[in-house]
């Protein structure tokens, strides 16, 4: 396998995604510069990135499904294949009229998950487009909502604890109906009155090593607009105090924190920095 630093800057959904179900329920509009995914009592509806990626920055605009929400759950994440497949997700857990989403995020390594964090946003996801960001380099993964840092998850492989770094993932997104626990533990479940429920995407970018027969990753070429932050992006001062007030204010579920699921002893990260 070879790799090839590549940007997927023209946000062009025709040659970037393909989608892989819902057929007409997702539709790439405006020359290729915003998808939307449909939810119906049918059937949901997703694309994939037509390339792998081992490591990267990767961008997204979002326009989350407005009103009713409840039951569905839009998503934006990395995956590989198999049972030991490594995942870095992305949820948006919908809700009632006029009750916040839950921003909800995932680690997979090998096939193992139990990593959650979830967060309230500080404003409404679904009457403009923001941006959700995964940064994801060997050393550690960034999420992002509108550049602000809000979880990090650092690798800790020397201490035991699995770390994605080794398999190419591709990008998806998706609209699904998961009533039986997305909305207050399933009691709220989709209203199919309100159907179709739609989200929007838009400007995707994929700034990373790609699956390729081209040159090594390590390579770099004015076509990649420059920007290889990502390979060792961390957090300065500022970083760290958004982050910091982010979690204290926003965060609703810590993983670490749930000392009734771990009866055996928390995770071995889970003794390090609360932060990184």
């Amino acid at each position: 396998m070879t790799l090839l630093l590549t940007t997927a800057s023209a946000a062009n959904f025709f040659q970037d995604v393909d989608i892989t179900f819902g057929d007409l329920r997702a539709q790439i509009l405006n020359g290729g510069h915003l998808l939307t995914l449909s939810l119906d009592n049918y059937s949901g509806s997703g694309f994939q990135t037509k390339n792998e990626y081992l490591f990267g920055r990767f961008d997204m605009r979002i326009k989350l499904v407005p009103g009713n929400s409840a039951g569905t759950v839009a998503t934006f994440f990395l995956s590989s294949q198999g049972s030991a497949h490594d995942e870095i997700d992305i949820e948006f857990l919908g809700n009632l009229s006029g009750q916040p989403y839950t921003f909800h995020t995932n680690i997979y390594a090998l096939g193992k998950g139990d990593k959650e964090e979830q967060f309230r946003l500080w404003f409404d996801p679904t009457t403009a487009f923001h941006n959700y960001t995964v940064v994801w380099n060997s050393q550690r993964i960034i999420f992002l909502v509108d550049n602000i840092p809000i979880r990090v998850f650092s690798n800790n492989e020397a201490v035991g604890v699995p770390f994605p770094n080794n398999q190419t993932m591709r990008c998806y997104a998706s609209l699904w109906d998961a009533e039986d626990w997305a909305t207050q533990g399933g009691r709220v479940k989709t209203n199919w009155t309100q159907a179709p429920f739609t989200a929007s995407y838009m400007n995707f970018n994929a700034n990373g090593c790609a699956n390729s027969s081209g040159s090594s990753c390590g390579s770099t070429s004015k076509d990649t607009l420059g920007s290889q932050a990502w390979q060792t992006q961390g957090l300065d001062a500022k970083d760290l105090n958004r982050l910091r007030l982010v979690q204290q204010k926003y965060r609703i579920y810590y993983y670490c924190d749930d000392l009734q699921r771990f009866p055996q002893g928390l995770p071995a990260e889970c003794k390090l920095s609360r932060f990184l």
